[in-house]
């Protein structure tokens, strides 16, 4: 009875948080599921009699739809490219910051931070000045080395590599901070016994930190991936997924089918084939990592 009586007072204290996971987060994912088996459009918006069930017609329509895999090229692209270039320069910013050679270590903590936690509206309006084809500073500065500008938004082949320098920019102070957490929690009498025997600092990175950062490592590469598959405000902001939709995303993709031309439905078949492609690489990840340590 006492058992009972616990489980109902627990249940109580936790119905606010189950409430607000039912209603906000449950419910519509349910229904934006049932929405992808239907020709969910603007007039159905204003009329609800004219929805109808088309079953798997907008997952077929996506196989046939040359443009959604362009924007899949496009965000695996930058998944593949920007995910782990900016998880090493977070590992390498957290080792320089981490070392005794550094000065001011909490101020450049600081500065590398702020990226973070700017709007990425404000950052990519500064970053297209710093992109511009004539005024530019970037094309400035490589002028001095005998470099005719480059139009970096403007160019298919360098417009999602610029993007990818500006994610890394902006993404690597979070996970720089991870690391700096890990390493912090490294025995130093590690590092001591290495030395005694002689170690290099390359055996001692390769043999002690990177193994046991391991764990840091794995965490920021599954929150990397994540974020990284839904890149949407960068293009959205100084590309509008051109040019030659050299930087659609899936996301953006998913927005202008959803909001630009009204297809609520093949918009979210969309939302739901990319919830299946980051499940898959989460899983991915986990199973290589136990396969790692086990």
């Amino acid at each position: 009875m006492k058992e009972k009586s616990n489980f109902w007072l627990v249940f109580l204290f936790l119905s606010p948080a189950l409430s607000a996971i039912l209603f906000f987060f449950i419910i519509p994912v349910v229904a934006a599921l049932l929405i992808s088996f239907t020709d969910f459009d603007i007039y159905s918006l204003g009329d609800l009699r004219r929805l109808r069930f088309i079953g798997f017609e907008n997952y077929l329509k996506l196989f046939r739809d040359e443009l959604f895999f362009k924007a899949l090229f496009n965000t695996f692209y930058f998944v593949l490219v920007g995910g782990p270039l900016s998880i090493l320069v977070s590992l390498f910013a957290a080792l320089l910051l981490n070392s005794k050679l550094v000065k001011f270590k909490k101020l450049f903590r600081t500065i590398y931070f702020i990226p973070v936690v700017t709007t990425i509206v404000a950052v990519a309006i500064v970053w297209r000045y710093l992109y511009h084809p004539r005024f530019g500073i970037l094309n400035y500065l490589i002028s001095f080395l005998g470099i005719n500008p480059v139009d970096w938004l403007g160019d298919p082949v360098f417009a999602m590599p610029a993007i990818i320098i500006l994610a890394v920019w902006k993404n690597f102070g979070y996970n720089m901070i991870l690391f700096i957490a890990g390493l912090q929690n490294i025995p130093v009498e590690l590092y001591e016994a290495a030395e005694l025997d002689g170690a290099s600092n390359w055996f001692k990175f390769k043999s002690i930190t990177l193994p046991l950062l391991a764990p840091t490592t794995f965490f920021t590469s599954i929150i990397t991936m994540i974020g990284y598959f839904q890149l949407f405000a960068e293009p959205y902001i100084m590309t509008q997924g051109g040019p030659l939709n050299s930087t659609l995303s899936i996301v953006l993709y998913m927005y202008q089918e959803g909001f630009r031309w009204w297809n609520m439905g093949y918009s979210v078949s969309i939302a739901f084939v990319l919830f299946l492609i980051i499940l898959s690489g989460t899983i991915i990840q986990f199973r290589y990592e136990k396969r790692i340590h086990y």
